[in-house]
């Protein structure tokens, strides 16, 4: 199982983000970009216009993480700002098989997300069409918060299904993933992990980002 690496920029420092992002571009494959709306979750961040700034410079792929209201309206938005994978909430969504639709169509990945409460069982209709599974590790809308290690199982089960039924989904965690549960959370089987404050809250974030990147890497293999 190959590890991918997502520098959530949530806890950077929004007036040096080119060079919080350049800081960490060494080890991060993905950037994930944390769009919140203060309605979905009590928080508001990033927009469409950061996303589009952030595409022009074409560092790393961009990863957005949709924590609104009315995705099925916004997240078309989003691909064409340039988001190379958009992700929406599965309690948000009105027609989850249309976004996802509609997002395939327009060439870019797409991925469902789920709160720590939304049960597994939920989704699984929907993980033959999905390129990304987020498993909330936090309840969304804040960084900093500690990784809730319960919801490893609803990782292993999805890790089980793509094994049975083979599938290419990657199953991704978000939420309090730092040094004393990134390589638990690979070695329950998420292989696109996101890394926020752990990283940028750090004397040296390339250098944390690389010691994050190879606890994963070990979870990955035991």
């Amino acid at each position: 199982m190959s590890v991918k690496i997502a520098a959530s920029i949530l806890n950077a420092d929004a007036n040096q983000l080119e060079e919080e992002i350049k800081s960490v571009s060494e080890s991060a494959d993905w950037i994930h970009v944390d769009i919140m709306d203060n309605h979905f979750v009590p928080n508001l961040s990033f927009g469409i216009s950061v996303l589009e700034s952030l595409a022009t410079k074409k560092v790393k792929p961009l990863d957005a993480h949709l924590m609104i209201e009315n995705p099925d309206v916004w997240a078309p938005k989003f691909v064409e700002a340039g988001a190379d994978s958009v992700t929406f909430h599965f309690e948000a969504a009105k027609d989850p098989s249309k976004i996802i639709k509609e997002i395939h169509a327009m060439n870019a990945r797409v991925g469902i997300a789920i709160k720590p409460n939304t049960k597994l069982d939920q989704v699984k209709e929907f993980l033959s069409d999905i390129d990304v599974l987020l498993v909330m590790t936090v309840e969304p809308g804040f960084g900093g918060q500690s990784f809730m290690f319960d919801m490893l199982d609803k990782v292993k089960e999805a890790r089980s299904i793509v094994a049975k039924k083979q599938l290419e989904m990657w199953i991704q965690v978000d939420g309090g993933v730092g040094y004393k549960s990134i390589e638990q959370a690979a070695n329950a089987g998420a292989d696109f992990l996101v890394v926020g404050s752990a990283a940028f809250a750090a004397e040296d974030p390339g250098k944390a980002m690389r010691e994050l990147r190879d606890l994963a890497i070990k979870g990955s293999k035991i």
